[in-house]
């Protein structure tokens, strides 16, 4: 691993001006193609996932940053050696943080990406100048952090305490990464909270909040408020904190936590906003007024206005790195950024003839956003849901919130140990539609099949996989394997 502190910067070093040596993109994501992996590496770096799983998982975080803060403190704090966006919220975040590093890597800029959790491969959640990482490079910085990760093991068990914990390593992995890339920013996509979500050992020269609603209620708390002042947790002094429309109860949190950091806030709806969506082929022409400009029919290769809006929140945020909320973004480099933005596993095409789409919706705010997604983009007559839903999610509220826009359910479940039973969930599912249009499968592979040879028998028919991510990752690795958008 390089030295972390080669490039060290201060909150608020950053200048849109120096941006002239960085390099051409087009020159950059050449030098950046990875390569096709080979078996060996392939072991390798899914040797390093099978270590991490070896620790407490991600389903129970604990609430503590010193354990991070240690291993970080012992590897000479890389995540000091590049700036930081950091993104919490509840719904939105892994969109808009992909949306902003986009932006960024248009700009010519050398980008790392933190997000989770992932669809089929751990390397998806480790992104560095828009590519996974690498399996050897994701390997040799698991072995380079190992003797410190050890040294912090030892002390808290000798404390009484848990040992680090999956994503605690994760984050400690993903920093010395990114450092050692090295990545000229780093957007960081908040795991779980904020306040002592390990993410936070770093200090994000800006903060983004996405829209805040009830979600890890056993984790964060019952209300909106206690929700959002965990989450504003991420606010750091002096910071630029960017944040999407809110619940009043989440913003009075927001502004509470930014004038206590004496952080500036911009708030969509008034520093900021989106004017306009229109629907396209492949997508959408959005019309953004940002914080330092107003941007104009800009293709958008992502369905749903909720996706707009996670655009228009990336936009500001970017517009607060670059500039300081003071200076435009280029029109040219803008229309790149947003045109080669990807969002897996939501409302992604897997499947053509019949249309098969996963959307990795898993509360009620998400699915009612893919529902309005569904009416606003798409021409579908009749729509087939397969679902399954986490134990620790509202899955009579996703139903609820699907029901209008489908004609049947196909219950499953995913390999998750955290998967709600089928005959539980149907049972749930039927209650709020009806047991005529509820249909059970212990396999999802079944449960797909069948759902594929109801929508071919009408032209207009299509089926969504939506509930959990880690059933919108099963069939992801299905579609792949047999050749869905192919055949």
């Amino acid at each position: 691993m390089s030295d972390p502190n080669a490039n060290s910067t201060e909150p608020g070093d950053f200048d849109a001006t120096s941006l002239g040596d960085l390099g051409e993109p087009e020159e950059q994501s050449e030098l950046n193609e990875p390569s096709e992996p080979d078996d060996v590496s392939r072991e390798a770096g899914d040797a390093v996932f099978a270590a991490l799983l070896q620790r407490v998982g991600e389903a129970a975080p604990r609430p503590r940053l010193e354990p991070t803060r240690r291993v970080m403190d012992l590897l000479g704090d890389p995540q000091t050696s590049y700036p930081i966006i950091h993104v919490a919220g509840t719904n939105g975040k892994t969109s808009t943080s992909r949306i902003a590093e986009s932006i960024l890597r248009a700009y010519g800029l050398r980008t790392g990406l933190l997000t989770s959790p992932h669809l089929v491969r751990l390397n998806e959640r480790i992104v560095i100048d828009g590519q996974p990482i690498g399996d050897e490079t994701l390997a040799a910085n698991w072995q380079d952090i190992q003797p410190y990760l050890a040294m912090v093991d030892s002390e808290l068990l000798a404390a009484g305490d848990v040992a680090l914990t999956f994503f605690e390593a994760l984050t400690v992995l993903a920093f010395a990464c990114f450092a050692d890339a090295p990545v000229d920013v780093a957007v960081i996509e908040v795991g779980m909270g904020g306040e002592w979500d390990s993410t936070n050992v770093a200090d994000g020269q800006v903060a983004v909040f996405t829209p805040i609603a009830l979600d890890h209620m056993n984790r964060l708390g019952d209300t909106i408020a206690e929700i959002a002042r965990t989450k504003s947790g991420v606010i750091k002094p002096a910071a630029a904190v960017v944040s999407a429309a809110q619940l009043t109860a989440a913003r009075s949190e927001i502004e509470r936590a930014a004038g206590l950091s004496e952080s500036t806030l911009a708030v969509e709806g008034e520093a900021f906003e989106l004017l306009e969506s229109k629907v396209a082929v492949g997508g959408q022409l959005i019309s953004v007024r940002g914080i330092a400009g107003t941007y104009s029919e800009i293709f958008l290769p992502l369905y749903g206005t909720h996706q707009a809006q996670n655009a228009t929140l990336a936009i500001a945020a970017v517009e607060s790195f670059l500039g300081g909320g003071s200076q435009a973004l280029v029109g040219d480099l803008l229309a790149e950024g947003l045109g080669t933005a990807t969002s897996p596993g939501r409302l992604q095409l897997v499947g053509t003839d019949p249309t098969v789409l996963v959307d990795a919706a898993h509360n009620p705010h998400g699915a009612a956003a893919l529902a309005a997604a569904l009416q606003e983009y798409f021409d579908f007559d009749e729509i087939v849901a397969v679902v399954g839903i986490l134990a620790d999610k509202d899955a009579r509220g996703i139903v609820e919130a699907l029901a209008p826009r489908v004609a049947r359910f196909h219950v499953t479940q995913s390999n998750s140990e955290r998967s709600v039973s089928v005959d539980t969930l149907a049972d749930m599912v039927a209650e709020c539609t009806s047991e005529e249009t509820t249909f059970r499968f212990d396999d999802p592979a079944q449960a797909l099949d069948d759902a594929r040879e109801w929508a071919a028998e009408k032209p207009k028919r299509a089926v969504i996989v939506t509930g959990s991510i880690t059933l919108v990752g099963e069939v992801l690795t299905l579609a792949e394997a047999g050749e869905w958008m192919t055949k």
